[in-house]
C-alpha cells in the first residue's frame, strides 16, 4: 500500500520537551500528591482536562492550569535533529502530514511562531479541543487522517508515549515508536518499527512498514 500521510505526535517526536514536562508533572505531584506511581510517566499522551479531572481536585484546577501556562510561556520550542530534513523530503514525494496532540491551541500558536517549518510542512492540526477522548483512544489520529483525505491504513504514526502507541495501532495505521520516553523494550510490542530518534526516519523506512 502507498504512503499516503505521516501523523505526528509533537512533544518528544518532533520537538524536545518531553524532560520539561516530566519535571512539571512531578513537581505538581509533589505538590498536590496522586499517589500514582511515575505519574509524570503515566500521564504522558493525555489532554489536561482528562489529567486535572481523573487526578486532582476541582479546587486545585485553576492553580495547575496557572503554573502549566506559566510554564509553557517560558518554554523554547526547537525541533528534534533531523525532523525538519524528514519533513522536506516527505513533502517532496506528496506525502502529506498531520500532528495530532494533547496540547491546547494558545499553546500551539506558540509552538507554530517559534516553529516556521510546521507553517509550511504540516497540513492539518488536532488538539485537545479537537477530541473527546484523548490518547490510547484513536479519534485523534483518526481526525487528521480524515481531514488529510487519507484511510489510517495509507497512514504511519509516529509516536513516542504509550498510550500515543496504543491510539495509532487501534487507528489501524501503522506506527513508528520513538524511544526518546520509554525504552525500547517497552515501544517495541506496540510497533512495527523503533528508532531512537526521529530524524532516523526517512520516507523509504516508512514507506516499507506500510507493506
Amino acid at each position: 500500500m502507498k504512503l499516503k500521510s505521516v501523523l505526528f505526535d509533537l512533544d518528544g517526536v518532533l520537538i524536545d520537551t518531553e524532560g520539561i514536562y516530566t519535571e512539571f508533572w512531578a513537581d505538581i505531584d509533589r505538590l498536590y500528591p496522586t499517589g500514582v506511581e511515575n505519574f509524570a510517566l503515566v500521564i504522558k499522551g493525555s489532554t489536561l482536562p482528562s489529567i486535572l479531572n481523573k487526578y486532582f481536585a476541582p479546587e486545585h484546577h485553576a492553580d495547575i492550569v496557572r503554573r502549566l501556562r506559566d510554564n509553557e510561556d517560558n518554554m523554547v520550542y526547537r525541533l528534534f535533529d533531523g525532523v525538519e530534513d524528514l519533513m522536506a523530503s516527505l513533502a517532496a514525494e506528496g506525502v502529506t502530514m498531520a500532528i495530532v496532540t494533547s496540547s491546547n491551541r494558545p499553546k500551539m500558536d506558540v509552538v507554530y511562531a517559534q516553529v516556521p517549518a510546521f507553517g509550511k510542512y504540516i497540513s492539518a492540526l488536532v488538539t485537545d479541543e479537537d477530541v473527546a477522548a484523548s490518547k490510547p483512544d484513536p479519534q485523534g489520529y483518526l481526525i487528521a487522517a480524515e481531514r488529510l483525505g487519507a484511510a489510517p491504513g495509507e497512514c504511519v504514526v509516529v509516536e513516542d508515549s504509550i498510550a500515543g502507541l496504543h491510539a495509532g495501532r487501534a487507528a489501524g495505521a501503522a506506527v513508528a515508536g520513538i524511544a526518546t520516553t520509554n525504552p525500547r523494550s517497552a515501544i517495541e510490542p506496540l510497533a512495527d518499527i523503533v528508532v531512537d530518534a526521529t530524524g532516523e526516519l526517512n520516507v523509504n523506512i516508512l514507506c516499507n512498514i506500510l507493506r
